[in-house]
């Protein structure tokens, strides 16, 4: 009888590994709290595949990776949010549970599934009188990391959150807050189009959904003010 035996830490290691570089293929993204609520920037040049989408009321969610994989964590999320909030009260659907259902299930993906999700997202969600506004997280193996004030996703996540941390503060507006975040992700080498940023933020106006995706126009408007 032949066959093989791979250690448990190697076969960690190369899961870990092949979810890495199916994520550094992507773009990347910064979420980042401003005075005001929440900003998304991501680099997207498609106009109809999202990597930004709302969740609920007063919560947003971005990913980076494979598109197919984060689209269906997104489809499940908005469901778990619409039947938590059924089944008790719209108050009750809270970023940090939504942050742990998706924790859970990449977590047993990457150690009981046939591969891991090539994918990391981050749950954002605009304060209220009962709860902070907050940014969590999610790697690809299933760890939830509570984001301090910003929050870089991708491959080349490392370099950018030290351009953007040079320049990072929750005081600042929004068109600041904006401008820092698309200088983080193009670098001193290059120039990103409007056309290929997607943009949305989580904003109180008084209306019960907050979340708002930005247009071209509005981006171009908030970038050279």
């Amino acid at each position: 009888m032949n066959g093989f035996y791979v250690s448990p830490e190697q076969l960690i290691k190369d899961r870990a590994e092949f979810a890495q570089k199916g994520i550094a293929r992507g773009r990347s993204l910064i979420g980042a709290i401003y005075a005001d609520g929440v900003v998304l920037v991501a680099e997207n040049p498609s106009a109809s595949l999202n990597k930004i989408s709302e969740i609920y009321d007063r919560i947003a969610f971005a990913g980076v990776g494979k598109y197919n994989e984060f689209d269906r964590l997104r489809e499940a999320g908005i469901r778990w949010a619409d039947s938590t909030g059924y089944t008790y009260s719209r108050d009750d659907v809270d970023a940090r549970a939504l942050a742990n259902y998706y924790a859970q299930h990449l977590g047993d993906m990457f150690t009981e599934g046939q591969k891991p999700l090539e994918v990391e997202i981050l749950v954002a969600q605009l304060g209220s009188h009962i709860r902070p506004t907050k940014l969590y997280r999610i790697g690809y193996e299933g760890t939830i990391s509570d984001e301090n004030r910003f929050a870089v996703l991708g491959g080349d996540a490392e370099t950018i959150r030290s351009r953007f941390a040079t320049t990072e503060s929750s005081d600042i507006d929004l068109p600041s807050t904006l401008k820092n975040a698309v200088a983080a992700l193009s670098g001193t080498e290059r120039t990103i189009p409007t056309a290929d940023l997607e943009v949305c933020v989580l904003h109180d106006d008084g209306n019960r959904r907050t979340f708002k995706r930005l247009s071209d126009e509005r981006v171009a408007q908030l970038l050279g003010s």
